[in-house]
């Protein structure tokens, strides 16, 4: 019986490993990225052995852990992926963009099924993450903002504010009672 402990990890060699922690070896490596990797997010855990990545290659792809292989892949960004979150149930994903736009895609449809943006919004999106229900996506932007976008309508219904700085991060507690951003003005704000 294996009490295996491991870690997954994106690159800035365009490649995304999986790790065991405690004797340091590489379990399995995942190629495809044309350029850095810059984020990931697991599947929940009942629905399977996959995660996502996005990456400076404006690609957001869908790997299976056990073989190493890309199972889906999305070319929809103009710019930089920098978040991608599972959907709570984990049939869909949202990815955030350089590109001052956030997007979700539907793994069974195997398609993008919404754009969430504004033409006041200028600047990339760093952080998302869905709200326990998946009704709402939180975004954190490098223009020191939070929007909150309903995804069914695919429209904005609030904009946070209170950072001084770019907004790099963001996650919706557990319970989902609240969400704490992160900025580089060096504070971790709760929002309940």
């Amino acid at each position: 019986m294996c009490h295996c402990v491991w870690i997954l990890t994106a690159s800035g060699d365009g490649t995304c490993a999986l790790w065991d922690v405690e004797s340091g070896q590489l379990l399995q490596s995942f190629h495809g990225h044309g350029a850095d990797v810059l984020c990931l997010d697991l599947a929940p855990s009942e629905t399977g052995n996959t995660f996502v990545s996005g990456g400076c290659d404006k690609k957001a792809m869908v790997w299976d852990m056990r073989s190493g292989q890309c199972v889906q892949a999305f070319e929809t960004h103009e710019s930089d992926i920098n978040s991608v979150r599972y959907y709570p149930s984990g049939d869909a994903f949202a990815s955030g963009s350089d590109d001052a736009t956030c997007r979700l895609y539907d793994l069974r449809a195997d398609r993008e099924v919404a754009i969430y943006s504004k033409e006041s919004i200028i600047f990339g999106a760093s952080s998302v993450d869905f709200s326990l229900s998946g009704r709402l996506l939180f975004a954190g932007y490098n223009d020191y903002t939070i929007n909150v976008w309903d995804v069914l309508k695919g429209s904005r219904v609030s904009i946070l504010f209170g950072h001084e700085n770019r907004v790099s991060t963001l996650r919706v507690s557990p319970d989902g009672t609240a969400f704490c951003s992160g900025s580089w003005d060096h504070t971790l704000r709760v929002w309940a």
